[in-house]
């Protein structure tokens, strides 16, 4: 770095960050990606894991795809973290600059980083839409299926990512890659916001001497994150099932939007079905 600086290329800071934070991020999704390949199957209620449980769910899936299987998807989810977290990141800071310029006279806090949090998760999330799309359908396959039991004979088999991306575009256009986008928007907004809230929030309980501290900093957007994801989740359980087209047995159901969608998986899954999966959540957290 030295070196460059020296040339006269030193690379900015905030790309340093950025490329810092996309490699850890992408480290991180391939660290807890065995943890969210069930939560998708039990969110979704796949029917070979129906019942199965943190533990059943490993062994399902160990004995019938192998170690590999635990991964199924997540090259679109670590394909998705580095634009992701780039777009979240600048956009954070350009939609703040922006609040305090165009209205000079706005109080800074954790009000202010709430709505510019907000709108920065809804600029990346609709970004990388398609990828998350992606990750949903690869996770939700079950390689040799059949030899379980309750496969669906006409289910779409993806081989890749860009085969997933061709064959939803070519089935159902660009609407088809952005579906279930609504509830993913209805829950960023909020959840973005208040996980930006909580932890300002949070960071003006720690004392001065310490708020620079990695400890600190990590505590806070740990709970910060839980928080905002507890109040959200029933929206990324809705989310997922209308990514697979699986929210109950009929038709008619899948045409439903966000908050139908909802009110239909209380009725025909139960209320508890909102948060399956939430545990695993808190695993991957800690």
């Amino acid at each position: 770095m030295e070196e460059a600086e020296r040339g006269g290329w030193a690379v900015p800071l905030a790309v340093r960050e950025l490329i810092a934070g996309g490699v850890a991020g992408g480290v991180a999704k391939c660290a807890v990606a065995p943890l969210e390949r069930v939560k998708i199957l039990l969110q979704t209620r796949r029917a070979e894991f129906r019942g199965s449980g943190l533990i059943g769910s490993f062994q399902t899936i160990y004995r019938t795809e192998g170690p590999l299987g635990f991964y199924r998807g997540n090259g679109a989810s670590v394909a998705r973290i580095v634009p992701y977290a780039a777009l979240h990141y600048m956009a954070y800071e350009e939609y703040r600059r922006w609040i305090i310029l165009g209205f000079p006279n706005v109080q800074q806090g954790p009000v202010l980083d709430l709505v510019a949090g907000s709108i920065a998760g809804g600029t990346a999330v609709v970004s990388t839409y398609p990828l998350d799309l992606v990750r949903t359908k690869m996770a939700y396959q079950v390689k040799d299926a059949v030899n379980l039991s309750l496969r669906v004979p006409s289910e779409q088999v993806y081989k890749g990512i860009l085969d997933c991306l061709k064959t939803v575009y070519r089935q159902n256009g660009l609407k088809g890659l952005y579906r279930g986008m609504g509830p993913s928007l209805y829950g960023i907004f909020p959840y973005s916001g208040l996980k930006f809230y909580f932890y300002e929030k949070m960071k003006t309980r720690v004392p001065k001497e310490h708020r620079k501290d990695i400890i600190p900093k990590l505590a806070c957007g740990s709970v910060a994150g839980l928080l905002g994801q507890t109040i959200t989740y029933p929206l990324d359980v809705v989310r997922r099932q209308m990514q697979v087209q699986a929210l109950s047995l009929s038709n008619q159901v899948n045409r439903k939007e966000t908050f139908g969608s909802l009110a239909m998986i209380v009725k025909h899954q139960g209320w508890k079905q909102l948060f399956s999966g939430l545990s695993i959540n808190y695993l991957k957290k800690f």
